[in-house]
C-alpha cells in the first residue's frame, strides 16, 4: 500500500471511478476522467484490481471542469463535480449500456441518451444531515464514517436552504435531521431523530412543520402538519415524513410521462403499480385506465396514496409485500410499473411478478446493475427488452435513473 503510479484512465465504472490499468490490473480512480494521465497512490490492492487516490492530474480531459462547491472531493454527497454536465449525462448513459450488456447479456442493447436538466443544481426536494460530535449539521464524508460540517449545499433546493439558514438547533441527543419539500407547492418539513425519544422544545420563524421520528420509527407531529403536499404534472400528492416520494421533482415529472408513454394504457386496462408508494405513478394513469391497484408495504405510504386518491373512483392500493400480494390479484394480462429500492426485486416478487402475466412492465430503476440483473431474468422468462431511457435524476453524482420498457414475447 502507497506504492505511487503513472495510469492512463481508459473508462468509466458503476459507482463513479474512473479506470485505469498497471500490468493489467485494473486501478479504479476516484475524481479521474478518461483520456486522463494521472499519478495515483494505490490504497487497497484486491489482486486482480486495487483502489487507489488521485494525487495528480498530469494531463487533463477537455471535460474537466472546476467544483463550484467547497465541499467536493471532502463531503460524499456528490462525485462528479469535476464533469461537465454533458459528459456526466454521456457516462451515465455508457455505464447503462455496458451493465446490460456484462450483466443482462444483451449484445445490443437500446439505451436512449439520458434526459438532463436545463439546470442541474439546486434540485433536491429531500436532503438527511448527520450530526458532528460539536453538535453541527453536516454531510457524511466521503469513503469515511466522518461528518463535515457544512453551511450550503448546491444541489439543494432553495427552500431547504432557507430553511437549514433558519435553524438554531441547541439538541444535545440530536442524532439525525432530515429536511423534505414540495418544491411545487412551497410546503416545508423539519424531521427530528435524537437519541431519546423525549420531544425538544421548539421556537419557529417560518411557516414549517415540524415532526419527530422515533426510535420504533412511529412519526409524532410537534408543529404544522404531518405531510407535506407536492404538485407533479398537475396532480397534488399528499406526502408524509416516512413516506417515499423521488428527490427530483421535475425530474420526477419526466418519469411519470416516460412511464405513461411506455405503458400506453386503453379504457379497458388495468395498471398494477407495484412498490407503489404514495400513488406517484398509478395515479398518474388512472384517467386513462379501468382500474389502478397500488401495491406497497410501507403503511405510511398507502395511507397517502388513498388520500391522493380521493378523487379518483378506480384505484385501490394494498398494504403488504409483492410476494403476497400479487398471487392475490385477479387480473389478466396487466399492465404492470414497478419501482423498486435500489437492491431490485428479490426472487420471490420477481416471481410472482411474472406470474402476474403482465403483457407489458416498465422498469423504474435507480441502480443499472440491479436493473440488469432483473431484466436477465425477466428475459429468461418470456420478455423482450424493447429500450432503457436513463433520466438524470441526481446531477453530480454518479447514481443513475432509468426506465425500461419489456413486453412480454
Amino acid at each position: 500500500m502507497g506504492e505511487e503510479l503513472v495510469i492512463q484512465l481508459a473508462d468509466m465504472a458503476h459507482g463513479g471511478d474512473a479506470v485505469g490499468r498497471h500490468e493489467g490490473k485494473a486501478i479504479f480512480v476516484p475524481y479521474g476522467i478518461p483520456g486522463e494521465s494521472v499519478r495515483v497512490e494505490i490504497l487497497r490492492d484486491r489482486g486482480r484490481f486495487a483502489h487507489a487516490r488521485l494525487r495528480e492530474v498530469l494531463s487533463a480531459s477537455a471535460q474537466r471542469v472546476q467544483p463550484p462547491c467547497p465541499y467536493f472531493r471532502v463531503c460524499g454527497g456528490c462525485q462528479w463535480q469535476h464533469l461537465s454536465y454533458d459528459s456526466q449525462l454521456k457516462y451515465k448513459r455508457s455505464i447503462v449500456h455496458a451493465q446490460l450488456q456484462r450483466i443482462a447479456g444483451i449484445h445490443k442493447p437500446i439505451v436512449q441518451p439520458t434526459l438532463g436538466m436545463m439546470d442541474p443544481w439546486r434540485y433536491r426536494n429531500h436532503v438527511q444531515f448527520a450530526v458532528t460530535r460539536d453538535g453541527n449539521l453536516g454531510f457524511m464524508a466521503a469513503s469515511s464514517h466522518n461528518v463535515v460540517p457544512i453551511d450550503r449545499c448546491l444541489v439543494m433546493h432553495p427552500l431547504l436552504q432557507e430553511a437549514f439558514d433558519s435553524l438554531d438547533i441547541e439538541l444535545p441527543d440530536l442524532h439525525r435531521l432530515s429536511l423534505r419539500a414540495g418544491i411545487n407547492t412551497g410546503d416545508q418539513m423539519i424531521i427530528f431523530e435524537l437519541t431519546s425519544d423525549q420531544p425538544p422544545e421548539l421556537e419557529l420563524d417560518l411557516p414549517i412543520s415540524c415532526v419527530l421520528l422515533l426510535s420504533d420509527g412511529t412519526p409524532i407531529t410537534l408543529a404544522g402538519s404531518p405531510h407535506i403536499h407536492e404538485q407533479a404534472l398537475g396532480r397534488s400528492y399528499r406526502i408524509s415524513s416516512s413516506s417515499f416520494f423521488q428527490v427530483n421533482t421535475a425530474q420526477a415529472e419526466k418519469l411519470i410521462s416516460l412511464v405513461a408513454d411506455y405503458l400506453s394504457p386503453k379504457s379497458d386496462s388495468v395498471v398494477v403499480d407495484v412498490y407503489c408508494g404514495v400513488g406517484t405513478f398509478g395515479l398518474a394513469l388512472a384517467g386513462q385506465a379501468k382500474q389502478v391497484i397500488g401495491i406497497e408495504s410501507s403503511s405510511s405510504a398507502v395511507t397517502d396514496a388513498r388520500a391522493n386518491a380521493a378523487d379518483v373512483d378506480n384505484a385501490i392500493f394494498v398494504e403488504g409485500s409483492v410476494a403476497i400480494v400479487a398471487p392475490t390479484l385477479n387480473v389478466a394480462s396487466p399492465l404492470v410499473v414497478v419501482d423498486p429500492p435500489r437492491t431490485g426485486l428479490d426472487k420471490k416478487a420477481l416471481s410472482a411478478l411474472v406470474n402476474l402475466g403482465p403483457s407489458r412492465l416498465v422498469y423504474v430503476s435507480c441502480d443499472p446493475a440491479t436493473l440488469a440483473r432483473d431484466i436477465k431474468s425477466l428475459i429468461a422468462s418470456g420478455y423482450r427488452l424493447r429500450e432503457v431511457q436513463p433520466v438524470d435524476m441526481f446531477p453530480q453524482t454518479y447514481h443513475i435513473e432509468c426506465v425500461a420498457a419489456l413486453d412480454r414475447t
